[in-house]
């Protein structure tokens, strides 16, 4: 889940539609849409903030067990 949300917000970065897009094309299709360098990055960012979340159940600041 953590994966897919940072992914959604990395997928606008660097965005350069061209100015005259080939005809067949959507408008607003990226000139180059560099996805395996975003999915490296959305990874990277990804287990950061999992090794976030799993400090902070394990420290017992939030928990996700039932009581």
């Amino acid at each position: 889940m953590i994966w897919w949300v940072v992914l959604l917000t990395v997928l606008p970065w660097g965005v350069k539609v061209p100015e005259q897009p080939e005809k067949g094309h959507a408008d607003s299709a990226p000139e180059r849409p560099m996805i395996w360098r975003k999915a490296a990055i959305t990874t990277l960012i990804s287990c950061v903030v999992w090794l976030g979340v799993l400090a902070l159940v394990e420290s017992g600041l939030i928990s996700i067990r039932p009581e």
